[in-house]
């Protein structure tokens, strides 16, 4: 079997893994233990978690902090896109790697709404909106998205060894604080970031399965 097909039946069992568990958090122990009497499932792991953790607002406030330097990182390439389309007088004619990152953020965008409409869970808590719709964690999508696929452009558009390493690092460690701020912050439950992360990394791989950036 060539590293192709290899790769797609790869991706295709990430995709049907987070499926089988976002059918089974919306269908399975599900229990009334939300704000307002919403319905969550799993709730006896779900539950018992969120009393663990309670409420802390320096991880919210740090994790919309990094949620906003997601979208920076997202304006930034966006706009390095359009200067090279506008330069070079055809979107055609913008890097191949810019291309790919724009139709990626697209999808993960396309995913933000598909959830907020297809609600599976809400929220813990009620919020100046009312009920949100929680699952997956957005956050936990748009920065692992985010600061993971800008790995392959630090490895594209950066030369010196030493500094790709660090921006390297500092991308993932990022990542890394965010979903565990996320996770203990109590805006979400358990079971939302875990679905957070299964879809980023399905579509992470589905990302770079279009770079020639050896990364994952």
């Amino acid at each position: 079997m060539d590293k192709g097909k290899r790769s797609a039946i790869r991706i295709l069992i990430l995709y049907v893994v987070f499926i089988v568990f976002t059918v089974t958090v919306r269908f399975v122990d599900v229990q009334a233990i939300g704000p307002s009497g919403s319905s969550v499932g799993l709730a006896s792991v779900n539950g018992p978690f969120h009393e663990l953790t309670g409420e802390n607002g320096f991880w919210y406030d740090l994790t919309e902090a990094t949620g906003l330097l997601a979208l920076a990182v997202c304006g930034f390439f966006a706009l390095m896109g359009l200067v090279q389309a506008v330069k070079r007088r055809s979107i055609r004619a913008v890097d191949r790697d810019l291309l790919i990152l724009g139709v990626f953020y697209a999808v993960v965008l396309l995913c933000y709404v598909v959830f907020e409409f297809l609600v599976i869970n809400y929220r813990p808590v009620i919020t100046d909106e009312g009920l949100e719709a929680s699952y997956p964690s957005s956050h936990t999508v748009l920065i692992v998205c985010v600061m993971l696929s800008l790995i392959s452009e630090i490895n594209i558009r950066i030369k010196h060894s030493m500094l790709r390493r660090i921006l390297t690092v500092v991308s993932i460690a990022i990542a890394l604080l965010t979903v565990f701020g996320r996770l203990v912050c109590g805006v979400h439950w358990l079971t939302d970031i875990i679905g957070g992360v299964l879809l980023s990394i399905a579509l992470l791989y589905n990302y770079y399965s279009f770079i020639t950036v050896d990364v994952l």
